[in-house]
């Protein structure tokens, strides 16, 4: 059965790291309580501590998932201060083999120092399974060259139940947040292929999907698809025209 954990940095880990609890970033346990295996989605901050986390929910880690190539989520040199990483799970996880996008694999090597010969790499529509869960790869450019989200699912469990919520899931990085979305004056950023993923490519995912997005900017930690729809104004603007004057 699929399990996912939303943890809160500053307060569910890296809890005595200042600078990790004002960037409020989410790591995400993806993980199977059939075969007890699990995945973390962008480690970071606190790695040794997360790790440790899992290993006392008695889970088997066997992978992490990379939704972009920022610092505040795969680790390396954010403004001067070096954050832990990948690089760091490498160390301490060894079998955890990062799973990241082609697209962003040239900037992961660039700020974390982990080459793209060591990462999994992956383009949009492919899949990993967890036991029966099963991770599709959603490719949403436009935070970064290769941004992407993680459509979660388990087909075993009755009437589409997650635990508490409704699959399927939606681990969204930096692509969608809970009545926000990601920037788009970054390096690698591009505000047109933002505004086609956010109006096409997530368009064509189910209302019910529940959104994890990969910081909690919003009013609440989750929300759905639906919710988002019809109250996120980054998804109310109407042309690419009209974004572009409001995003730039």
């Amino acid at each position: 059965m699929l399990r996912i954990e939303q943890w809160l940095a500053g307060r569910d880990f890296a809890q005595d790291d200042p600078t990790a609890a004002q960037m409020i970033n989410f790591v995400y346990l993806v993980a199977d309580d059939t075969t007890r295996t699990a995945m973390l989605v962008d480690p970071a901050w606190d790695v040794d501590g997360l790790v440790a986390k899992v290993a006392r929910e008695g889970y088997t880690l066997v992978g992490a998932l990379a939704t972009h190539y920022h610092p505040d989520h795969v680790g390396g040199d954010l403004w001067g201060l070096q954050v832990d990483g990948i690089a760091r799970l490498a160390a301490v996880a060894p079998g955890a083999r990062v799973h990241a996008h082609a697209d962003d694999a040239p900037w992961i090597e660039r700020v974390t120092g982990v080459p793209a010969r060591d990462l999994a790499l992956h383009r949009g529509g492919d899949t990993l399974m967890l036991g029966p869960v099963r991770i599709e790869f959603v490719h949403t450019p436009g935070h970064t060259p290769g941004s992407e989200c993680f459509l979660v699912s388990d087909p075993t469990v009755p009437d589409g139940q997650i635990g508490s919520v409704t699959a399927p899931a939606l681990v969204a990085g930096d692509t969608l947040f809970v009545q926000g979305c990601g920037r788009v004056d970054l390096p690698g950023s591009d505000p047109d292929e933002m505004y086609r993923t956010l109006t096409q490519r997530l368009a064509k995912l189910p209302p019910t999907t529940v959104l994890y997005p990969g910081h909690d900017y919003g009013p609440t930690p989750t929300s759905t698809l639906a919710r988002e729809r019809a109250t996120n104004p980054c998804l109310k603007l109407e042309s690419l025209e009209a974004w572009r004057r409001v995003m730039g």
